[in-house]
Order: C-alpha cells, then structure tokens, then sequence
C-alpha cells in the first residue's frame, strides 16, 4: 500500500467513506478549549482537547507537553467512541499543524488505522462538503490502547540521535538560530548537531502536503534518506509529530522526542548551540 494513502486522507476521501455509512470516526483537534463553542466542523466529528487530551501536564525537564498516561488516554478514547478495527481521521484548522500531534498520539499508542485530513478543515470547505456546528456524539467505546506503537527518545536518546543518525528540529528558524536570551526566560538556540527542517516546509500553499517526490527531495536533501536512523524535535512536541508524518508519508520511520526543546533547555547540563548550523 502507498505510504501516503495510510498517512493521509483527501477531504474527498473521507466525505466519501462518511456518505457509504460505514464506520469512521472522525476527531477536531483543537488547541484549547476556547476553539470549541460553535465551531465550524465536519459533521459527526468529536472535539478533542490537545493541551488536556493529548498531553500530561509538564514543566521542567518533561517538557511542556509530555505524554499523556495511557490509562487517561484510553479512558478518553473510549469517550470519543474509538473503536479497534475502525478507521480514524484527524483534522484541524491549521495545515494538520495541530492534528499531527492527534496522530501520532494515537499510532504510538497502539492504533494502526489513523490519517491525517490532508490540508486540514480548509481542504473540507474548498471542496464543498457539508459543515455542522454540533459535535459528534458517538456512543462510548471499550477500545484497548497500548503504548510503543510509534518509537520514542527521551532526551539522552535524542543526543546520541543527532551524533549518529539525522535529527530534524521543525521549529521555525528563527528558534532553531536563537540568540541572547532575556532574563528569567528559557534558554535559546538548538540542539547540538541537530538540523533545521521547518515543519511548513512540507507544505503547499494550501496547507496540504507536497507530493512524494517533492518530499523525497527535501528529507534527503536534510539526510532523512532512510540510510540511517531519523529522530524529530521540535518545541514542545507538536509540530515534531507533523514532520514525523510526513517522512512517514513518503514510507520513512521516524523516532520523535515529546520533550523537545522545551525539556532540553530546561536541563542546564544540556549543551546549547546557537547559530545557523547544527555545531
């Protein structure tokens, strides 16, 4: 099967899966919970709250937005009506800049049969497919989740990652250069040896994906060829999630560490480079 297709679904994809009547549950990421109220939606989607819902709360050196327990996960799976064999897509406002994190939180924990709306609730709209305002409300499940479906780093993991393999930060450049640093605020620059990859680099005007062979440029291009072992940063574990899709689009395994910069720079015994290359 094509990469692409078990990473991503075209809007016209899934309307067409919703107007047969066969199973599909369909998830909003939002980020935050003041984007839920009224909120324009693909009919029968369920909101779910990233911060609360895909995260465990953080700070210091577990990074702003850890993993969440896997207990609270399944029971917040079952709510949203999850069930083990039914495909699921995930969607947002935002280039699926939000909703990758959805993804990779529920294919690490287990599930196989999770997409990514390619382009986002954007994509939904231009291609005229109906729009409600009332969330899903899909009967509970009893879905089983099991973490270590999607290859994790802690921070030492991810040092030892830009030493021997290719580690990619998807921040944008700016963060990833750095620079002084005011009082009282975190540390700023990258990791040492890690890559700039901006995670908007992988997409269109749009907000879809670019196609394979564009993608295949860029990640080899950056020594994401496969050859070696491939990890993702980013700042707090969102936008490295959406990186690791798209390498996984184009049929690229991927390691992604949750902490990201904001556990790293928390730790002072963690060197820090700033600059415009990996150092």
């Amino acid at each position: 099967m094509d990469p692409r297709a078990q990473v991503l679904a075209t809007a016209e994809e899934l309307g067409a899966l919703i107007a047969t009547g066969k199973p599909v549950s369909v998830l909003a990421v939002r980020n935050g919970p003041g984007d839920f109220a009224g909120a324009p939606r693909i009919p029968g989607a369920v909101d779910v709250d990233l911060p609360t819902e895909l995260a465990s709360p953080g700070g210091g050196t577990a990074g702003s937005r850890p993993l969440p327990a896997i207990d609270k996960l399944q029971a917040d799976a079952r709510r949203w009506g999850l069930r083990t064999g039914v495909p699921v897509v995930v969607y947002d406002h935002d280039r699926c800049l939000v909703a990758a994190r959805g993804w990779w939180v529920l294919r690490w924990a287990g599930l196989s049969d999770v997409r990514l709306l390619d382009g986002g609730f954007p994509a939904w709209l231009a291609a005229g497919l109906p729009v409600a305002t009332t969330p899903g409300a899909p009967p509970p499940s009893d879905v089983v989740l099991t973490p270590g479906g999607l290859p994790v780093m802690d921070a030492d993991a991810t040092a030892r990652m830009a030493r021997e393999g290719v580690l990619l930060d998807t921040r944008v450049r700016v963060n990833y250069i750095g620079g002084a640093t005011p009082p009282g605020a975190p540390r700023r620059g990258h990791i040492p040896g890690s890559v700039s990859a901006p995670a908007a680099d992988v997409l269109m005007e749009d907000g879809r994906f670019a196609d394979a062979e564009t993608l295949r440029h860029l990640f080899h291009a950056l020594g994401a060829d496969g050859s070696r072992p491939v990890g993702f940063t980013c700042g707090a574990g969102i936008s490295a999630a959406h990186g690791t899709a798209a390498l996984a689009s184009i049929g690229v395994t991927a390691a992604m560490f949750p902490g990201s910069w904001s556990a790293w720079a928390a730790d002072p015994d963690r060197p820090v480079v700033v600059g415009a290359t990996p150092g």
